[in-house]
């Protein structure tokens, strides 16, 4: 069939995952690497909490796409809309279609803002905000900073989001905030979690535990915003245990949107049979695709059932390298991820948890806890998350070195 070019490698997606698996294959001699991504600006998102408390300028989580671009690689400014397994070809929306020989797909997760009714009206109103948008989070930190009394409400919807730890930890730099200002007494916190605990790992949840008692939140554990009356400023909140909603008046909220991979990712061949949330089927292990050998998927719109963090993604990239040249050349896919994530999570303005895991839902510390016992909330922590990541993310990460 007729195409309008052709890759030896070819790349959905220009985040961090589609910039750091084209640096490695660049890196380790690929010649023909092809991305397709729209974006004219490329941001590094973990900042946008901190930008969301206050801690953190807007501006420093943006660059142009144009200069995250591996070297050599052929950018294809547009957007994909299907792909053709039989025939491996990718159509965009401009029309072109682009084959290849092998597939990496990484176009990240979308947010569903219509999946809760009211939520998409609420965020345009003053009182409403999330940091999961650009435009957004400064918005949440002049909310934050007016509040003197009230209630506040924070939450978390059910499923795989990006930063599962994200909603807990901008209520947490928000209280700490209050706290200093001397208004926290006077604030009515309420923290929205559908999980049966306030983190999966036991360890953490235990210190989180501490951190929501130190700030006297209201945390409401197996429990879902289900509608949002943006006009009477009304959130109902559902508790799975029990079954009962609840009615809660707010002065401040932030939400986090449902999310789920692309549309056009769910109606593709690529997508999980098993799942409604429609992500790529790969193994979990080797972030090859459990039908097409010729294709991988890693980052947010992979089913692989780690959590949907940039630290994730650092360690996915270097195993969707070496297993694709192995198959390449003719070998199979062996290099294995073992479901390593990390959530740094900020619990005031100048301390953070560090929690690291894989598949096992076990702490998987990266230093010995002899030297930093990151079980704990540490400052040094803090200046990791607000200015040692972020340097590892343009200059290491995304140039296929870290």
């Amino acid at each position: 069939m007729d195409t309008t070019s052709h890759h030896t490698t070819l790349i959905i997606g220009g985040g961090s995952a589609g910039i750091s698996v084209a640096a490695r294959l660049r890196r380790a001699g690929s010649a023909d690497v092809g991305i397709i991504d729209p974006a004219e600006t490329h941001y590094y998102q973990p900042l946008w909490t901190l930008v969301g408390g206050g801690c953190a300028p807007l501006a420093s989580s943006a660059r142009p796409q144009a200069r995250v671009m591996p070297a050599g690689v052929v950018w294809v400014r547009d957007r994909a809309e299907t792909i053709d397994t039989d025939n491996q070809i990718v159509t965009t929306g401009g029309g072109a279609r682009i084959g290849y020989d092998h597939l990496v797909v990484c176009p990240g997760i979308q947010l569903d803002w219509t999946t809760i009714p009211g939520m998409g009206e609420a965020v345009t109103t003053p009182w409403v905000s999330s940091n999961y948008t650009y435009e957004l989070a400064p918005k949440t930190w002049e909310m934050i900073r007016s509040l003197r009394s009230g209630t506040a409400v924070f939450t978390m919807p059910a499923g795989p989001i990006k930063c599962g730890g994200a909603p807990q930890k901008i209520a947490y730099l928000a209280c700490d905030y209050w706290r200093g200002q001397g208004v926290l007494d006077d604030i009515r916190v309420v923290l929205v979690l559908p999980t049966p605990a306030l983190f999966g790992v036991p360890e953490f949840a235990d210190v989180l535990a501490t951190v929501v008692a130190r700030y006297r939140i209201e945390v409401r554990l197996n429990s879902e915003l289900t509608e949002v009356d943006p006009e009477s400023r009304r959130a109902v909140v559902i508790d799975h245990a029990t079954g009962v909603t609840d009615d809660i008046g707010y002065d401040l909220m932030h939400l986090v949107p449902p999310q789920s991979a692309p549309d056009w990712i769910k109606r593709s061949p690529l997508a999980d049979p098993t799942s409604l949330a429609g992500y790529v089927s790969v193994d979990k292990h080797t972030m090859q695709h459990t039908r097409y050998p010729n294709v991988f998927s890693l980052g947010d719109a992979s089913s692989s059932p780690n959590a949907k963090t940039g630290a994730a993604i650092r360690k996915q990239a270097p195993v969707v390298v070496a297993n694709l040249l192995s198959v390449m050349n003719g070998q199979p896919a062996v290099r294995q991820y073992d479901g390593y994530a990390s959530c740094p999570l900020t619990t005031a303005r100048n301390k953070m948890l560090l929690a690291e895991f894989d598949y096992t839902m076990r702490p998987h510390p990266t230093f010995p806890p002899w030297l930093i016992n990151s079980q704990r909330e540490r400052r040094d922590m803090w200046y990791l998350k607000r200015y040692g990541l972020p340097l590892m993310y343009w200059n290491l990460l995304l140039k296929g070195r870290a």
